[in-house]
């Protein structure tokens, strides 16, 4: 049975981006939030609804594997097969673009000179004019989707500091290109909000599994009984992506049972590899053993509460449990809770066996 699922109206998260956009480009916006909450899906909607003086430039290194500034520029670019110089083929493809692309476009010969002469700079100077061009006619606005990915690249020094400086120069400074970098890797943007160089000149956007009246209302609208809501609620909450196997599934309660068996698997999984062989975790550079028993201590704060202050738990503990998608960190509200509800339940379930 083929069970159409739609969008699932973010009213708030809509309103607020499109106030930003409304505005003259003036600041980065990191929009953050747990694994599977719907971020991609919202910035595909709005895409979708934007008037036509925008042009999007949706950027997704989700699934890539970028170990170099060449795989970088693979993913940022989309080369297209013309001789003319640049400045010729910006005259040419402005007017050309769709409102939305999957890469910057870019002549074939000036790709090759960024690419076999490794020239970064060079590449920068050619986005600046590429969108100072666009900004002429259309709002330009860059997306750049789990923009982690890159962190650990560098080019003499770190390319997302190198990247961070160009957006700036875009936004803060010449005010011609909407920013916005979407993560799931709460410890990604743990490391950016400590960041004294972006202080003033980014915000920050949580797209957060939905709530109650949110989960209630998705299901209402998908034929759902209240009964089966209420069942749905309490045993798996509001995961947008467990929500759609859910209302695929032809019996809801077995899919339920099932999710959350899975979940508590793997998480026992996890722990019965760390206290019998042990693991290591990488902070700043330096390598730190994980210890078993404060894991479980730091998840038994979840026994009774759904979120706890950042300065309760131990930061390798608190580093490895967000590594593996079991907690998620908010560094700006200072709070960390589980992934989901689903991954609290499991928690509990796993604490009670003990």
């Amino acid at each position: 049975m083929r069970v159409e699922i739609g969008f699932h109206d973010r009213e708030e998260e809509i309103k607020e981006l499109m106030n930003i956009l409304d505005t003259r480009p003036d600041i980065i916006t990191f929009v953050y939030g747990p694994i599977n909450s719907g971020k991609t899906e919202l910035f595909n909607y709005l895409i979708g609804k934007l008037p036509e003086k925008y042009k999007v430039f949706y950027i997704n290194l989700r699934g890539v594997y970028v170990r170099e500034a060449d795989d970088f520029l693979k993913v940022l670019f989309e080369v297209e097969e013309e001789e003319r110089t640049v400045r010729e083929f910006l005259k040419v493809v402005i007017d050309a673009l769709p409102r939305s692309v999957g890469g910057i476009p870019i002549p074939k010969s000036a790709f090759l000179r960024f690419f076999e002469g490794k020239e970064v700079e060079n590449v920068f100077r050619y986005l600046e004019m590429f969108f100072k061009r666009i900004s002429e006619k259309f709002i330009p606005v860059l997306i750049m989707d789990e923009l982690q990915v890159i962190k650990d690249v560098k080019i003499d020094e770190l390319l997302i500091y190198k990247l961070f400086n160009f957006f700036i120069r875009l936004t803060k400074e010449l005010h011609i290109c909407h920013v916005f970098a979407v993560t799931s890797d709460s410890l990604f943007i743990e490391r950016i909000y400590a960041e004294a160089m972006l202080h003033g000149r980014c915000r920050f956007l949580l797209v957060d599994d939905f709530d109650y009246e949110e989960t209630k209302e998705f299901l209402k609208r998908k034929g759902l009984s209240d009964e089966e809501i209420a069942y749905v609620w309490e045993n798996v909450g509001g995961k947008p992506v467990y929500l759609v196997e859910i209302v695929k599934s032809e019996d809801k309660r077995k899919k339920v049972e099932e999710i959350l068996s899975v979940r508590e698997s793997e998480i026992r999984q996890r722990l019965k590899i760390l206290r019998e062989f042990g693991e290591r975790i990488s902070i700043y550079g330096e390598e730190y053993n994980v210890d078993y028993e404060r894991v479980i201590e730091a998840l038994s704060m979840f026994a009774e509460r759904e979120h706890i202050d950042n300065d309760e738990i131990d930061e390798i503990s608190k580093r490895y449990l967000v590594k593996l998608n079991i907690l998620f960190a908010d560094p700006v509200r200072g709070k960390i809770k589980t992934q989901s509800k689903i991954d609290l339940i499991a928690i509990r379930n796993i604490l009670h066996a003990r």
